[in-house]
């Protein structure tokens, strides 16, 4: 009985140990291949908006800079981006 014990325990710790090796093996590979593909695909450029977004999103920064929800510097910052500039 006690050889049979330990046969059951040292094959699973071997099929444990396997399984671990196979896991940080796919983990691995999957790692690499999603790095390989980001290198790959230019980064997509931003949707241009239109006017009327545009003024949209100004006006209601506008708010919240007068509310002083935003600094000027934050208003500034926000206002460059949704312009382009």
């Amino acid at each position: 009985m006690p050889g049979l014990l330990r046969g059951v325990a040292r094959t699973a710790v071997i099929a444990g140990t396997a399984t671990h090796v196979s896991n940080n093996v796919s983990r691995r590979q999957a790692r690499r291949w999603n790095e390989q593909e980001a290198q790959e695909q230019p980064a997509a450029p931003a949707p241009a908006a239109s006017s009327d977004d545009q003024f949209a999103q100004l006006e209601k920064l506008g708010q919240l800079k007068d509310q002083g929800i935003l600094t000027q510097e934050e208003f500034d910052a926000k206002k460059k981006q949704i312009l382009g500039l």
